[in-house]
């Protein structure tokens, strides 16, 4: 008989964890929708774009799509004239490891202009990232560069905090290629909600360091 109650509470505890994951799945893609874009034309014009951080490299060594196709995507955002700046915000843990410079590397060989572009160290989360965005260097709203999937959670946290975001979606990758990230993605929807509940800020809040425009 006790073993019986044992099973029913994991059996109702698995559904309704199963329910939270697609309930903060839900949530997050249909609030962010009416603020995403699939082509560079149809953006609104933002002075920045928000460039969230990726290896380079994918964990066999090889090119990593996510990080080609965002580059591939932030160059066609600057193109078209739909923002003037990039604001590469991602993970520098340690020396060997620095998104925001291997990402400014890889604009810099597609032609982009180093003065277009600021980097921050700090983009740890998403939620640094676009916190840091607005507190750090100045800008109330902005267009987010990355997968759907991830711009879906930037642009929702982005909003829920009072920050005018919009989102471009770069290129996706194949399913298989991708399944793994799809899999924490979904956790980081919980997570999403219950920072969000608690009030977590950025690792590192920082000084104001305004981006500077060129005047005229």
């Amino acid at each position: 008989m006790r073993a019986r109650v044992w099973i029913a509470a994991a059996v109702g505890l698995a559904a309704a964890a199963v329910l939270l994951v697609q309930w903060c799945d839900g949530r997050v893609r249909t609030a962010s929708a009416p603020h995403l874009y699939d082509h560079a034309a149809d953006v609104p014009l933002n002075r920045v774009a928000v460039l969230l951080g990726t290896s380079p490299r994918a964990r066999g060594g090889g090119p990593n799509l996510y990080f080609t196709h965002r580059i591939a995507a932030t160059v066609e955002l600057l193109r078209t004239g739909r923002v003037q700046h990039v604001l590469i915000s991602g993970d520098n843990r340690h020396t060997s490891y620095n998104e925001p410079w291997d990402m400014r590397r890889a604009l810099m060989a597609a032609g982009v202009d180093s003065t277009r572009i600021t980097l921050d160290y700090a983009g740890f989360r998403t939620l640094d990232s676009m916190v840091r965005a607005r507190d750090v260097f100045g800008q109330p709203g902005f267009v987010v560069v990355s997968q759907r999937f991830h711009t879906e959670r930037a642009v929702f946290l982005a909003r829920r905090l009072g920050i005018a975001a919009v989102g471009f979606n770069a290129a996706d990758v194949p399913a298989a290629y991708g399944r793994l990230t799809m899999l924490r993605e979904k956790l980081a929807r919980v997570k999403l909600h219950l920072d969000l509940w608690l009030g977590v800020g950025p690792h590192f809040p920082g000084p104001p360091e305004p981006i500077r425009f060129p005047q005229g």
